[in-house]
């Protein structure tokens, strides 16, 4: 498989690695959310919330099981040409579900504020301050062209947090390297039924609801 993706799992608060070995896999499946649809309200309404879990997510991973299956014909027949030909799709889905799965994780109706501890010590390091990183986290988000993602990533060989923008649904990692550790999504459909085209008000609302807990405890695993 010429891609290798991870996605968080916020029962276990650990990478797993979903797209395995695809004879024997089991099929994929929409995660529940840690929270009710209505609990990050005002700062994203309940209806964004159900329609972008239990539609946009889910159409990615019904849509990743259907190439997954085609992949592993294509595997069983040698077929290199079809092989190729699916993995645009593989990274489409593949990434929209592995970046909705830490969204989600990312989000908490508790969330806001700063973080603290390490993950405080190291944005302070490489950012100068939280204030910068804020920032510039936003300044990356909003300048995404069309649909994206904005993300504070872990570059592991040089130990130090990097921020970064993917487009459309590239995951991060795969995309750049960088181990994800907060991710926001800047696709209309996160924010366009609340906020309609001012999406430098949504990021500035979805500060209020990050959640720094989960956020750190991405950032304690990807460092063992």
């Amino acid at each position: 498989l010429p891609f290798l993706f991870f996605f968080f799992s916020r029962s276990s608060a650990k990478f797993v690695a979903p797209l395995g070995c695809l004879g024997s896999r089991q099929k994929h499946t929409l995660p529940d959310l840690p929270y009710d649809y209505a609990a990050l309200e005002p700062h994203i309404n309940a209806e964004i919330m159900q329609l972008h879990h239990s539609k946009h997510h889910a159409t990615y991973v019904n849509n990743l099981n259907v190439v997954e299956e085609k992949y592993k014909e294509a595997l069983a027949k040698g077929d290199v040409t079809a092989q190729v030909s699916l993995q645009p799709a593989l990274k489409f889905n593949g990434g929209g579900h592995i970046n909705h799965s830490i969204f989600w994780t990312n989000l908490s109706p508790n969330g806001g504020g700063e973080p603290k501890g390490e993950l405080m010590e190291a944005i302070k390091r490489d950012f100068g301050s939280f204030a910068n990183f804020k920032e510039k986290l936003t300044a990356v988000s909003v300048g995404v062209q069309g649909s994206g993602w904005g993300w504070l990533g872990y570059n592991k060989e040089q130990g130090r947090l990097q921020i970064a923008a993917c487009a459309n649904q590239d995951p991060l990692q795969g995309t750049t390297g960088l181990i994800p550790l907060l991710g926001i999504d800047v696709w209309e459909h996160a924010y366009y039924l609340q906020y309609k085209n001012v999406r430098p008000d949504y990021l500035k609302a979805i500060w209020n609801v990050i959640n720094w807990e989960n956020v750190s405890s991405r950032f304690a695993t990807c460092k063992k």
